[in-house]
């Protein structure tokens, strides 16, 4: 949330950026996110491949598969991408594990538990999962509610020209981040990104979920038809999670070349600084 400015020093204004709600479901996000993508791949551990369909098990044709195999006396890591097959022994299907070489899908160091234990990794999967869902629905209930979703994240006609998104392109790929007035608010990449995340990727990741869980499919046996199988759920899952995790890589590498203090003062504060032009009585110069 954006709000008009509260205090000035100089050439720098501070303004009320993001509300309560929207910090406490952030920082919420954080944690229920970082222990879901680890307890996610200690569950992709316990079988590591992913298929299209119904079905699928050691002999079907997979999309994806971290894979170990006996080389000269040792143990060699392939991942598999469709008909691509890359070396990635040390990192993907065969890493360290107490100094020995271990088939294992991913490495124990992104891993929750870092032993493998799918019991475990399913236990901080579904628990997080739900704080995850319930602090999802929280977020959009204020967001509808308190207008945010239209007043900050839903972009006019002129944000949406193929003029001012290519202009906004190319600033980011210089990393030229507005300044002034324009940084009290989203601009338009920021909007549409936003609400794919919230609206396309979030809720694919949530149901594709819940489409794996045999208990759901009795209550809910349409999302097996709406996805192609459990397996193609299983597939769209790892998906969307790997395109969050892209989502967050990029989010923070923005964070980062932006301003980090300013940025991190405006999640956990709501103050975000603003650069303004010298009033026109602070620029005359004394008799």
């Amino acid at each position: 949330m954006f709000g008009s400015s509260s205090t000035t020093s100089g050439q720098q204004t501070l303004i009320r950026r993001h509300s309560l709600t929207v910090r406490l479901s952030h920082w919420l996000n954080v944690l229920a996110m970082t222990v879901l993508l680890a307890s996610g791949l200690q569950i992709f551990n316990a079988h590591p491949s992913l298929y299209w369909g119904q079905y699928g098990a050691d002999d079907d044709p997979s999309v994806l598969s971290l894979q170990a195999f006996e080389n000269d006396g040792g143990l060699k890591g392939v991942t598999r991408v469709g008909p691509l097959s890359l070396d990635t022994t040390g990192v993907l299907g065969v890493s360290e594990v107490d100094g020995e070489p271990t088939a294992r899908g991913f490495p124990a160091w992104i891993t929750l538990p870092s032993y493998q234990d799918l019991a475990t990794g399913r236990r901080w999967h579904f628990f997080f999962a739900w704080a995850f869902v319930i602090n999802g629905l929280v977020y959009l209930a204020y967001g509808f509610v308190s207008r945010h979703f239209r007043r900050d994240l839903v972009p006019t006609k002129a944000e949406l020209t193929l003029a001012h998104l290519g202009h906004e392109i190319a600033d980011h790929s210089r990393l030229r981040f507005p300044k002034g007035e324009e940084a009290r608010h989203y601009n338009a990449l920021q909007k549409i990104t936003y609400l794919v995340v919230i609206f396309l990727m979030l809720p694919g990741m949530i149901l594709t979920g819940l489409t794996m869980s045999p208990g759901f499919n009795a209550f809910a046996p349409f999302l097996l038809d709406l996805f192609g199988g459990r397996q193609s759920a299983r597939t769209l899952h790892f998906i969307f999670a790997t395109s969050l995790v892209a989502f967050v890589v990029v989010h923070i590498a923005m964070v980062l070349a932006s301003g980090v203090f300013n940025n991190m003062r405006s999640m956990i504060t709501g103050r975000y600084a603003i650069r303004t032009e010298p009033s026109l009585k602070a620029s005359k110069t004394a008799p």
